[in-house]
């Protein structure tokens, strides 16, 4: 038997430790959960993503009486950069989530569908996306999505 440990790193930085840029990103997340369309379960997502260029395309989270057919805030920013700018890797993704009117204490991280899009997204251009996950208490920063996503599946792993 062989046993490994698979670890990632995460910076957890206050508001006033954030460079401008990354602030910038994380209030039109936060503005973005405005747009959320969430009368079922009251949980408004917001993201907000730059690309290598410099433009700022955001999304929020979109939900269906039938839930399957919904779409997160994550992917809604994503399709609409690839459509708008295919040639443009993202240099970074923020997340912000509330309900109520308030934005949550803990960070809400990416689901599982969102991580591999996500995933993908970096695969393809060949270079990692910051991400950065808002709550009250504290932005969680994390240098790749490889790092909250360690087994990865992307093509190369459907070739032998």
């Amino acid at each position: 038997m062989e046993k490994y440990k698979i670890t990632s790193e995460v910076s957890v930085y206050q508001e006033n430790e954030l460079n401008e840029a990354d602030r910038e990103l994380i209030e039109a997340a936060k503005r973005a959960t405005n747009q959320s369309y969430s009368p079922y379960s009251h949980f408004s997502v917001g993201a907000a993503l730059r690309l290598k260029n410099g433009v700022v395309v955001t999304g929020s989270n979109q939900e269906n009486a039938s839930f399957p057919l919904g779409l997160c805030a994550e992917r809604t920013a994503i399709f609409h950069a690839q459509h708008e700018y295919p040639d443009q890797p993202i240099a970074a993704l923020a997340i912000a989530a509330c309900s109520q009117g308030r934005f949550f204490s803990k960070p809400i991280p990416p689901c599982g569908a969102c991580r591999q899009v996500m995933l993908e997204v970096e695969d393809r251009y060949k270079q990692p996306m910051r991400i950065l996950l808002y709550a009250t208490a504290g932005t969680h920063v994390v240098g790749s999505v490889k790092d909250i996503l360690p087994f990865q599946f992307v093509g190369d792993s459907m070739t032998l």
